[in-house]
């Protein structure tokens, strides 16, 4: 083989890594392990559900009867954390909810510093104003949630369709990997179980409150947990542009969380530290960079290697089918598939620069809801 080959070769091996590498290696030595089971409580204990909410007029309301409405069999309380918000304190108090209004808007993650510790209860879900608990969610949370060692657990989040819909069964297929072996880094706020007691601050500096949440508990030893039948479903977020925005501030937020706790990427860490390199650190730096310098390689090969032109096309097509499926045609799985791990790879870079020139947004600019 000539040395350019040898460099195309390595450079395949990091773009594969994270999206591959770690969720084939993961899956093999999770196969060692049996399924954990956490049976459900003799007696229900009581339970808080926290939403946080900025701008949720239009779903405040409905977000409080889905939740009383979800069957749990214990005593609950709704807590609304109306952040800076009076209407949409005054909708949800009207709908039943109890409200902590906050005078002055301070972003998510410190609602949550609020509103946690002003639970009446000690087992908390967090969920967000927007959108809607599959039937007994509450229950699986807290059945899961009881278990020895747990600090947190994670729900199952669906989102959109296609493309998008793909990316969360496949860290959804991850995190059920990560807990057979021990704790699992894929909190999502939208749907989560936390144990009051646990908690600790999260910091001003941190916009990415789930993440940092998971990192705080593995680091102090306790678990995260996945129950995929505590499902929560969300309708996407819209265009590719309002996506980007997105996925960018919260890849480039996830980023800041990875250098405050830069700590645990140290091997000695074990599985914690392989964790966060496999599938959140390298995802998001080094493979995508790996991604540019070898279409770079290829397109200086384009002249002599049939490889490297099939390799510039399917990007080329890729790129092609991203409008294509903004404006509803429908594509060949194939491409669609192409398509989202084009996508993936484009945002991880645009969260890397964001991450890189300080863009942390605390506060983000949403949609009346």
């Amino acid at each position: 083989m000539t040395r350019r080959s040898w460099v195309a070769g390595a450079l395949a091996v990091s773009v594969a890594a994270g999206h591959v590498l770690y969720p084939v290696g993961l899956h093999l030595a999770a196969r060692l392990r049996p399924v954990p089971e956490q049976p459900d409580p003799v007696d229900w204990p009581p339970l808080t559900v926290l939403i946080p909410a900025h701008l949720e007029v239009g779903v405040i309301a409905a977000k409080v009867r889905n939740v009383e409405e979800n069957g749990y069999p214990g005593e609950l309380e709704v807590l609304v954390v109306a952040d800076g918000d009076p209407e949409t304190a005054a909708v949800a108090r009207a709908a039943g909810a109890r409200v902590l209004l906050l005078e002055e808007r301070h972003g998510k993650s410190q609602a949550l510093n609020k509103g946690v510790p002003a639970a009446s209860h000690e087992f908390v879900v967090l969920t967000d104003a927007n959108n809607e608990l599959g039937p007994g969610a509450l229950a699986h949370l807290v059945a899961a949630l009881s278990g020895e060692g747990v600090g947190a657990v994670a729900g199952e989040k669906l989102e959109g369709s296609g493309g998008e819909l793909a990316y969360w069964r496949f860290e959804s297929w991850i995190k059920r990997n990560e807990v057979r072996i021990w704790s699992t880094l894929g909190l999502d706020g939208g749907l989560c179980a936390v144990r009051r007691s646990a908690w600790r601050p999260i910091p001003t500096d941190i916009s990415n409150d789930d993440f940092w949440v998971a990192l705080d508990l593995m680091e102090r030893g306790l678990r995260v947990t996945y129950e995929p039948r505590a499902v929560v479903s969300e309708e996407s977020i819209g265009t590719l542009g309002m996506s980007w925005e997105r996925r960018t501030r919260v890849l480039g937020g996830g980023l800041w969380v990875m250098w405050r706790k830069r700590q645990l990427l140290d091997p000695r860490r074990g599985f914690l530290s392989a964790q966060v390199w496999g599938h959140k650190l390298w995802r998001s730096t080094i493979g995508p960079l790996s991604h540019v310098a070898l279409l770079a390689l290829a397109l200086g090969s384009l002249r002599t290697s049939r490889v490297a032109r099939l390799f510039v096309a399917g990007h080329i097509a890729a790129a092609a089918a991203l409008p294509a499926q903004e404006v509803g045609i429908r594509l060949p799985l194939p491409l669609r598939v192409s398509a989202q791990v084009l996508y993936l790879q484009m945002v991880a870079l645009g969260g890397l620069l964001r991450f890189l020139r300080g863009d942390r947004v605390l506060q983000w600019k949403k949609p009346a809801r």
